[in-house]
């Protein structure tokens, strides 16, 4: 018996990643707005009432994939702060990373979010960013601690990176410019929260 549980539990896994798939295809290209169920199922290969039984509506499952890829982004953002040998050079993969995910991935900003989901399901979406935001903060804390970050409310100092970082101005710009692009806008961010000059 363990077996078939187990079989059927990696099987709802492939169906909802083939799904998860589809809608960041659709998102991408499309935005939400276009976005059906039916339209899901098709382009995933599942069967609409397969489709119904994991997600009843677009917004249910909407918010478990923005739930499923925060949880990739902060395992992947786990890895790139703890490979990093100081605060700057966290500082610098912490912004870099947030660029280059802004760069791949078109989900609606804030408002436009907010008006697309119930409060609910928008309050579920934003709760996601709160663990990318304490690595941030603690980056700067630790920025501070050492000198070499200003030492200011880094709650206020990580609310004013993250702004920075979630410009689309930055990262709409030619794919053969990103690079330079994102390297501009990462010295600037260490600029704007370092106390000692920065090549």
């Amino acid at each position: 018996m363990p077996k078939v549980l187990g079989s059927l539990a990696t099987h709802r896994e492939q169906v909802r990643e083939r799904v998860f798939d589809a809608l960041r295809v659709q998102l991408y290209e499309r935005g939400f707005d276009t976005v059906t169920l039916s339209g899901v199922a098709t382009a995933a290969g599942v069967g609409r009432s397969a489709l119904y039984n994991h997600f009843p509506d677009r917004q249910a499952l909407l918010v478990a994939f923005v739930e499923h890829e925060a949880q990739r982004y902060v395992a992947e953002l786990d890895a790139a702060l703890a490979d990093a040998p100081g605060p700057h050079e966290r500082l610098a993969a912490f912004a870099r990373m947030q660029l280059r995910r802004l760069a791949e991935f078109h989900l609606p900003p804030g408002q436009a979010l907010a008006g697309a989901l119930d409060p609910a399901a928008y309050r579920r979406i934003a709760a996601h960013a709160d663990p990318i935001g304490d690595r941030l903060v603690a980056v700067l804390r630790e920025g501070a601690a050492e000198g070499c970050m200003v030492d200011d409310d880094p709650r206020v100092l990580a609310a004013v990176v993250a702004g920075a970082l979630s410009s689309r101005r930055i990262v709409d710009v030619d794919p053969a410019e990103l690079d330079v692009t994102v390297e501009t806008a990462v010295a600037a961010v260490l600029r704007a929260v370092s106390t000692v000059a920065r090549d």
